[in-house]
């Protein structure tokens, strides 16, 4: 069966007018201006072939046409209401499904996420290393990426855009690149590593050294297994949690980046 389209803003705008039977209270109801709403009130007048209010010397009135339709109309976006609800209530509000790459989350996320689960007792973690999955696909609630921003999506910073060149005690002087590593103009790479989890891992093996994101870093640095070949330097990318607005708007994420941004 084919749906009718419905004019669903304006009737809306139907509804708040008929509650308040004033087009300014109305207007202020739903942050528009009065002219928004006389304006919609007469495109979905012109869509329904009636007039649905009247002035009089006291004020708007609803027509007997408008009566007639102000019941049903309430009670569908009743049905509204209740099917988002009922669609909010069927997400799994207990399970974060995440993307976040290996290093990333051995050296800063799964500590976090530990401590966030202990304040939060039953919640689970369904955790898959490719961080470009597919949201749809991969069924995802959120994703942590280096990157420049969020792009097209919702998220925050996670970590400081920071980079560090860092190598093991004793390693030679060759260079382990990584796609996007920000070497020293005119470096050669000895080693090519798949990502800055390998690079950092084929540091720590004495291989060579390299330049990785300041997050990744931190932990080895701290406990002397690797040292640090100059300061920290401004870098175009960090770790950013991310998400498409429907996930980012709910409940369960909003609870999480809450604390992870705390």
């Amino acid at each position: 069966m084919k749906r009718t389209h419905l004019p669903l803003n304006a009737l809306r705008v139907f509804d708040a007018a008929a509650r308040h039977l004033s087009f300014t209270r109305a207007a202020d109801e739903l942050a528009v201006t009065p002219a928004a709403v006389g304006q919609q009130i007469r495109a979905l007048e012109d869509v329904l072939g009636v007039v649905l209010f009247r002035r009089t010397s006291k004020g708007l009135e609803l027509t007997p046409e408008g009566m007639a339709g102000l019941d049903p109309l309430r009670e569908g976006f009743l049905r509204f209401e209740e099917s988002v609800a009922a669609m909010q209530a069927g997400q799994a509000s207990d399970r974060y499904t995440i993307a976040v790459p290996r290093e990333f989350f051995a050296e800063w996320l799964g500590e976090k996420l530990a401590a966030f689960r202990n304040q939060t007792p039953g919640v689970q973690y369904v955790l898959t290393a490719d961080e470009h999955a597919d949201f749809t696909e991969a069924n995802l609630d959120l994703a942590v990426r280096l990157a420049e921003g969020p792009g097209d999506l919702e998220g925050i910073a996670l970590t400081a855009p920071l980079r560090v060149t860092v190598a093991a005690h004793g390693a030679s002087d060759a260079w382990i690149d990584w796609p996007g590593a920000p070497l020293p103009e005119g470096a050669e790479a000895a080693i090519t590593a798949a990502s800055p989890g390998q690079a950092l891992a084929s540091a720590l093996a004495g291989m060579g050294r390299t330049v990785v994101p300041l997050a990744l870093a931190e932990g080895a640095l701290a406990a002397g297994r690797l040292v640090a070949l100059g300061e920290p330097e401004p870098a175009r990318r960090a770790y950013w949690l991310v998400a498409p607005p429907p996930q980012w708007r709910s409940k369960k994420v909003r609870a999480l980046v809450a604390y992870l941004s705390a």
